[in-house]
């Protein structure tokens, strides 16, 4: 018996098996219709579609260590009847109304402790963005007076709020302080909805005729300079965009599906997942899994170390 060669084989393998596993993502999508949020794989196998039920017309939603934050649109024309409610990323109710009294509750950024949000007033038909801690104190239900006529997709980028106005159909710029740097910083846009930024570009989508495949995803300098307006095109009323892996990942409201490009451009999967109720927005969460558990780990560690400093164990392998 040859018990180098054993043993060697038996290091071997529990290295293999100590190697992390590549980093896995799962993503979050808010279903309007069906007032539930879902859970998927990146490759678009589906861990739970009604991972949270009962809500009232979600449409953002955020992520922040391990929890989710969500707007609820509310009753339409009927006052402040928006919240924001906050859930772990397994479903579990934090406080469904974290923050209350908002007049509708669409496009949510976080970046730090704090959360900001859109609203629209239908009382001044204009939007607002506010500003909250993660723990739902006010910090500023006005930050940002009037953000246009239809405030959705919001993106943080450091000290910089780029805000898409559907309406318009422009994104404008301000800090996060609440001052305004540039309110069509890019305009010309076709229903813009959602918002992503990625290192020095954005990424936005425009709805383009609702019921047809005429939707797009723009690219842009966080400048204001065109690199692609049509990057990608034939969506189907695109919504919510994010940037994860190095890909895009984009809601279809209008066919119900999550479709993946890269931001070149390419398709990866136009219909990744499907079957959606109304999806609106979209979150993706990256987590690190690791293969090996702990008894290998400490296999490896016994193996090497008696295989490496234990001189009777080295003279019997000689010996075989």
């Amino acid at each position: 018996m040859n018990i180098r060669l054993i043993v060697s084989s038996l290091i071997a393998s529990a290295v293999l098996c100590a190697i992390p596993g590549a980093t896995q993502a799962q993503i979050f999508v808010t279903n309007y219709d069906a007032g539930t949020i879902g859970e998927y794989t990146s490759s678009g196998v589906p861990v739970n579609p009604a991972l949270i039920t009962g809500l009232n017309d979600p449409e953002g939603i955020a992520v922040s260590g391990g929890n989710l934050f969500v707007t609820n649109l509310g009753v339409m024309n009927q006052g402040s009847t928006g919240r924001i409610g906050e859930y772990t990323t397994s479903g579990v109710p934090v406080k469904p109304a974290l923050i209350t009294g908002l007049f509708g509750g669409s496009g949510i950024a976080v970046s730090g402790g704090n959360l900001f949000v859109a609203s629209d007033n239908p009382m001044s038909e204009s939007s607002r963005i506010g500003k909250y801690t993660t723990s739902g104190a006010t910090v500023n239900r006005a930050l940002i007076p009037y953000a246009g006529a239809l405030a959705e997709g919001i993106a943080v980028s450091g000290d910089k709020l780029f805000v898409v106005d559907e309406v318009n159909g422009c994104i404008g710029e301000y800090t996060t302080s609440g001052a305004t740097v540039n309110p069509t910083l890019i305009t010309g846009l076709n229903f813009p909805s959602g918002i992503a930024v990625f290192g020095g570009d954005l990424f936005v989508t425009n709805s383009g005729t609702f019921g047809s495949a005429t939707g797009t995803i723009g690219e842009y300098t966080t400048s204001g300079a065109t690199v692609n307006a049509s990057l990608v095109s034939g969506l189907n009323d695109p919504s919510a965009i994010v940037v994860s892996g190095g890909n895009l990942f984009v809601t279809n409201f209008g066919n119900g599906t999550i479709g993946e490009y890269t931001t070149s451009g390419a398709t990866v999967n136009a219909a990744l997942v499907s079957g959606l109720n109304g999806p609106v927005a979209i979150a993706v969460v990256s987590a690190s899994v690791p293969d090996a558990s702990s008894t290998w780990t400490l296999l490896l560690l016994g193996l090497s170390a008696a295989f490496g400093l234990n001189p009777l164990l080295r003279r019997l392998a000689d010996a075989h």
